[in-house]
């Protein structure tokens, strides 16, 4: 209850704000201070609505798929209602992360970043936020890591195994597959390096993995410089 009143006066707050015309993000733009980070009690909030959505999503998912499969009319009629109550969950959901990125000055400026990155949604900027709070203040090699998506080699004595990813935060590391089968078809410069990629023979996969591996650095780079995606 306390964390839906919080959320509500967020809303009203974002009202009065409109009505002054963006003061707050024209004051951003043109002064850039030192944003403060955002309270822990606040980044929990969002991390536990961001997983909620992801949750709602994974049970649609999961229904519609015993949908196909149930052959009993009453079963298939109570799984349709199932998935009718949580699709009318996601909106309540979508509006309240909303209204918690976009009522945070320093949440407001780095999704206003991210999703200058053509392949980045707002959906997945707002994964970023919650899933890896550390973005803009890690190196390439952690910042890779951290979503799993840094090569290592298994390797015992003499033995030396193919290079491999894995460990990190399987969450993030979905959102940047996603994020890779977008990049490639409307991000032209990693279109470019994924074709790259497939003409020197890497499988699909490893292609996308690179993808994947370059979208985050570069928007590790994007939140450190505070600048916005600037194709080369």
């Amino acid at each position: 209850m306390e964390a839906r009143e919080r959320i509500i006066g967020m809303r009203a707050d974002q009202r009065g704000e409109s009505r002054h015309g963006g003061g707050i993000a024209r004051f951003i733009e043109a002064v850039k201070p030192p944003l403060r980070a955002v309270p822990d009690a606040q980044a929990r909030l969002l991390g536990e609505l961001v997983a909620r959505r992801r949750q709602i999503i994974e049970m649609i998912v999961a229904e519609r798929q015993r949908e196909k499969r149930v052959e009993n009319s009453r079963v298939r009629k109570s799984i349709t209602r199932t998935i009718k109550t949580l699709e009318k969950e996601l909106p309540e959901i979508d509006g309240d992360i909303d209204t918690m990125v976009r009522g945070s000055p320093a949440w407001r400026e780095k999704e206003d970043l991210l999703v200058s990155f053509p392949g980045v949604s707002n959906t997945l900027a707002r994964t970023l936020l919650a899933e890896v709070p550390e973005l803009g203040t890690l190196s390439r090699r952690e910042i890779a890591s951290l979503a799993g998506l840094a090569p290592f080699t298994r390797q015992s004595g003499c033995w030396k195994g193919k290079s491999m990813i894995g460990g990190g935060r399987a969450a993030l590391r979905a959102a940047l597959y996603m994020a890779a089968l977008s990049a490639i078809r409307c991000n032209q410069p990693l279109k470019t390096f994924y074709q790259r990629l497939l003409s020197i023979g890497k499988p699909k996969m490893a292609a996308l993995i690179a993808v994947a591996r370059k979208i985050i650095t570069i928007l590790n780079a994007m939140i450190r410089d505070r600048k916005q995606w600037q194709p080369a």
